[in-house]
């Protein structure tokens, strides 16, 4: 019998995607891991549902290096965009690696001021070839030059929902301790935060005016038993 039109859309997407993985990886500095490669770092290996491959882009030996999450809400305040460029500086400086998801607001600032002195990883939502969101083109570019980008979705991919909350575990998963800068109750920062506490990793979290629905998150994870932080000094010693 013959297939459908349906069927054959489906087929000829399917082989589009294929082809455009296999001309990614033609690319200087394109990599895929697979679970069972001496590359694939040991600490993604205990997530939850650990990615069977990995996309990297960039410089794959970073995966290994010790990092620090910095994580916070998309629509910080001007002194939470400030705090987390000058953590995230004063953190690569002092030998720790930044990694965070490239979205808007905090992510962003964190990657800004980690490339200010060095590399940074950003762990992403889409496959590793498309920028999201696509304002963050130019510090996309940065990251790919100075450091790497890591994902579990191949090129062409775009970002949906449910991928957001699956980033947030390669965050903590590559992190040996996860910083929330500024949070609502309800963010994705928290859930990065509670899937590194129960992989056993170090949860801080910047406290910040009562009056600031964005410091709201980060004061639960202190009553949850988050360290509080108040200087990059103490972030340093994970």
């Amino acid at each position: 019998a013959g297939i459908s039109l349906a069927e054959r859309a489906w087929l000829k997407a399917k082989q589009s995607l294929i082809d455009r993985g296999m001309n990614w990886l033609q690319q200087p500095d394109c990599h895929m891991i697979a679970w069972h490669h001496e590359d694939y770092p040991a600490t993604l290996r205990i997530v939850s549902s650990p990615p069977p491959f990995l996309f990297v882009r960039g410089n794959k030996e970073l995966l290994w290096h010790r990092q620090v999450g910095i994580v916070g809400s998309r629509q910080p305040s001007a002194s939470g965009l400030e705090n987390a460029y000058s953590f995230a500086k004063h953190l690569a400086g002092n030998g720790l690696l930044v990694t965070s998801g490239l979205a808007r607001g905090i992510d962003g600032a964190a990657h800004l001021g980690a490339l200010s002195v060095g590399p940074t990883i950003a762990a992403l939502a889409t496959g590793p070839d498309l920028a999201f969101p696509s304002s963050h083109q130019d510090l996309y570019e940065r990251i790919v030059e100075n450091g790497a980008v890591v994902t579990e979705h191949p090129p062409g991919i775009p970002a949906l929902r449910s991928h957001f909350p699956a980033r947030n575990r390669l965050i903590a998963g590559l992190s040996q301790g996860i910083l929330v800068m500024e949070a609502a109750i309800q963010s994705g920062a928290l859930i990065t935060a509670r899937i590194a506490a129960e992989l056993g990793k170090e949860v801080m979290a910047v406290p910040g005016s009562i009056h600031n629905p964005m410091a709201f998150g980060c004061h639960q994870l202190i009553r949850e038993g988050a360290h509080l932080v108040e200087q990059a000094e103490e972030v340093a010693h994970i």
